[in-house]
């Protein structure tokens, strides 16, 4: 019997362009080629969720990675070039980040190496905890401007950083192209200098190297693959450093986000009252005959109590007394919205980014530790001086809130009297009763936003002046149209007096002429600034140290999609080597290539390159009555590490065989442990298929460990060692069956495995909390049957 049995199979309506197993959970991610990516379950492959394509996001999904811990998947969006970082439990977009380049393949690793400097590192209490309150959590009432984040907490978005342990998110691209961004988030290195496109990429636990394949073109030839291994030894030597920075600049980098979350919730709290002003107020100014003012209109009605046809017109019929109180409300609403997101967001976000900016800087201080990764201490302090003016901007706000709260309402108050009495109404005496400061009070919003200035008329396009507070959250470069009355401010004319202080480093600049938008964007841009350098300096550090052109690959083989494609990169960290496996249809298409090189590049691996024979895997046994034929010849058509002990393949045997398909599992002690033979010398200069009849060989034979896959053209697998499990595709991209392996050892190993399953007990709870049962939406597919039954027949047609 064989070592693994199936447990779930499936026809999938659309081509399947990527796979991933979770590393910690029985859970498989897919994405197809119109753009969705689906969630599913090892257990009869049912379906938990399924994240649709969105035209904000983007429909063209070229790489998948899961973070190490399984609580995030990474994907990129070739069509608008961005990287998602999408949360597993709830299937929401947690993070999105533009990419400068296109992405063709991306590794998600955690360093496994230890020191005591991380020991203590690790184990420490974050600080800023002790010092710091807990941000609050975002209102849910926004999702017209921000549609990418209509569902996100601030909760999630400060859960973005995980475990302390360092990770690393690597993505490669064409033209060479390779950035690694620490936790997912934080770029700590661009690499350039990487010849040809990436299609898969390791970066080695302890840090010390990346291995990339690439696929370097030229005019007059095939494509070839090659080899790289890049020495990243700067990032291995300063490992405490790198964890430390890299986790200061995630928070400074989540922060930041959260601080244009809470903004854009300003701003939509305010759009749809400027919208009504506008609505009401300036299509009464355009429709007026007379060629007074719209703030004489109101000031006769203030100090006479008469007021024109037309006024009394709109107060009357667009208006209402009805309509004026409910309005008068929701702008009483907003303005206390808006100052509360002030305070309890904005001043928390940006105390915040202030200590952790602060922190960062005396890191900096300490040269001999952190200069060498590019910290710059002057950068830093112009960053920390940005965010200080964006919490004067703030606070700037706050007091011009207060003073239009007090002018709207007086302005509100008086009209709604008014329109009492042109009603003939009876006015309540607690209201008929006005002081000479609200009068003033009344003036004042009459004259700030009903401005004669006909030159703000043609700028803005409007007959109504733009509103106070609504001029700070206007996302342009404009000036602002009302700026605050600086007139009398001893403070102010103190500093301008003193020349010591005017120029000070400690008395950050205000911007009175500035919007909060204007002024986020610039402390964006400093802070940029410094998160920019580091991985400058880092990726300059990088260099070359193994380039080893492999074979050619036919051109005909570009219809296959390019992430299932050999070679297949694994980083053994037990080890401490990166191992690729790939093979040379047009050279060698029975034999199975093994290329080894240790994580520290001037380590030398004995039998760095080895072969597995193919020809005859299968013994000639007796198994359930039936003899198998001893003398099949197998190529592999897809091989990926299943741990550092046994490789997972599909086979094909040959075409007169009838091209029958297995699933097998391939012990790499027994190749690796031969010594028959000379170690293999690689010719400078030649490609190895030019010299692969010296790489030494060793045929294998598998005992009961494959499986023949019947009634089905296997073309491809993706396998999680952790959680024991493999997922088949066939060559149409559709056809999907997975296979729990090792399920001799059950029993066993009955224990650990109940271990294992805590995390995805979990999950199963919280995902059907969330009404996300793979049951209820494998039911809601039975619309989809059809379709099935029609590609199992088709694919019948083609096997046969």
């Amino acid at each position: 019997m064989p070592a693994f049995r199936q447990v779930g199979e499936k026809q999938l309506p659309n081509p399947v362009l990527c796979m991933a197993w979770s590393p910690k959970r029985d859970l498989i991610a897919l994405a197809n080629t119109t753009g969705e990516l689906l969630l599913h379950r090892l257990a009869s492959f049912q379906r938990v969720w399924s994240l649709p394509p969105s035209e904000f996001t983007g429909k063209e999904i070229t790489a998948l990675a899961w973070r190490p811990d399984g609580k995030i998947l990474a994907f990129h969006l070739g069509d608008t070039q961005q990287v998602v970082l999408c949360g597993v439990e709830k299937a929401e977009i947690l993070h999105v980040f533009p990419m400068q380049n296109s992405v063709t393949c991306m590794h998600w690793m955690e360093v496994t190496e230890e020191s005591s400097a991380l020991s203590s590192f690790y184990n420490s209490e974050d600080e800023s905890k002790l010092f710091l309150p807990k941000l609050p959590t975002l209102p849910k009432s926004y999702s017209t401007t921000s549609k990418i984040f209509s569902e996100e907490k601030s909760d999630e978005i400060m859960n973005l950083l995980g475990e302390v342990r360092l990770n690393v998110l690597v993505l490669g691209g064409d033209s060479g192209f390779v950035e690694l961004f620490a936790y997912g988030m934080y770029k700590i290195a661009t690499l350039t200098g990487v010849s040809g496109s990436c299609r898969s990429l390791s970066l080695s636990g302890d840090l010390k190297s990346l291995s990339v394949i690439t696929e370097v073109r030229s005019t007059d030839n095939d494509p070839q693959i090659c080899y790289l291994q890049l020495d990243t030894g700067l990032l291995s030597d300063c490992l405490p450093e790198v964890t430390r920075m890299s986790r200061k600049f995630t928070h400074i980098s989540t922060l930041l986000q959260y601080l244009h979350l809470s903004l854009t919730c300003m701003c939509e709290a305010w759009e749809d009252i400027l919208m009504q002003m506008d609505l009401r107020l300036t299509k009464f100014v355009q429709e007026k005959n007379t060629s007074t003012q719209v703030q004489d209109e109101f000031l006769e009605l203030l100090l006479w109590g008469q007021s024109s046809p037309e006024l009394q017109a709109l107060l009357m019929n667009q208006l209402t007394v009805k309509g004026l109180k409910k309005l008068g409300q929701s702008i009483e609403s907003s303005y206390s919205s808006i100052q509360k997101l002030v305070i309890s967001h904005l001043q928390s976000g940006s105390e915040a980014l202030l200590y952790h900016l602060s922190e960062v800087k005396g890191m900096s201080l300490w040269k001999q530790k952190f200069e060498p990764l590019g910290l710059d201490s002057a950068a830093l302090e112009g960053a920390i001086t940005a965010v200080g003016s964006f919490s004067l901007k703030a606070n700037e706000l706050l007091q011009v809130i207060d003073k239009s709260m007090k002018n709207f309402k007086a302005f509100f108050r008086w009209l709604y009297v008014a329109m009492l009495r042109m009603c003939e109404e009876h006015v309540p005496p607690e209201l008929n009763k006005m002081t000479q400061k609200d009068i003033a009070f009344v003036a004042d919003f009459l004259s700030e936003h009903f401005s004669e200035n006909e030159e703000l008329f043609d700028r803005k396009g409007k007959y109504f002046n733009v509103e106070r507070v609504g001029q700070y959250l206007n996302d342009e470069d404009e000036d602002l149209v009302s700026p605050p009355n600086t007139k009398g401010n001893q403070w102010l004319r103190f500093l301008q007096e003193s020349s010591q202080l005017k120029e000070s480093p400690l008395l950050f600049p205000s911007f009175p002429q500035k919007s909060l938008h204007f002024v986020k964007r610039m402390m964006e841009s400093v802070i940029e600034q410094c998160l920019q350098k580091p991985a400058e300096v880092i990726g300059r550090s990088v260099q070359q140290a193994v380039f080893l052109p492999l074979y050619t690959v036919p051109e005909s083989s570009e219809n296959t999609p390019r992430l299932f494609e050999l070679p297949s990169l694994w980083n053994d960290k037990k080890a401490k080597m990166h191992v690729v496996v790939f093979c040379m249809p047009e050279v060698s298409p029975c034999k199975l290539f093994l290329l080894r090189r240790g994580t520290d590049p001037t380590r030398h691996i004995p039998h760095s390159v080895m072969s597995i024979d193919l020809g005859r895997p299968l013994e000639a046994e007796a198994e359930e009555g039936v003899f198998l034929r001893p003398h099949r010849v197998y190529s592999c058509t897809d091989a990926r590490f299943y741990d550092d002990e046994m490789l997972t393949v599909v086979l094909q045997a040959s075409e007169e065989e009838g091209r029958r398909r297995v699933l097998a599992q391939l012990p790499l002690s027994a190749a690796l442990s031969s010594k028959e033979g000379e170690e293999f010398s690689w010719e400078p200069g030649l490609r190895l298929d030019q010299q692969s009849g010296s790489v030494p060989c060793q045929s294998l034979v598998l005992g009961n460990q494959w499986r023949e896959l019947e009634n089905m053209k296997a073309q491809f697998v993706a396998v999680n060692g952790i959680r024991k499990v493999a997922c088949v595709l066939s060559g149409n991209l559709r056809h999907i069956r997975v296979f729990e392996m090792d399920v001799e050892d059950e029993d066993e190993e009955g224990g650990e495995s109940q271990n294992a399953s805590v995390d995805q007990e979990g999950l199963d709870s919280t995902m059907n909390s969330e009404g996300l049962e793979g049951g209820k939406e494998e039911a809601a597919e039975g619309a989809g049957n059809k379709m099935e039954e029609q590609l199992e027949s088709e694919e019948a047609l083609d096997i046969s």
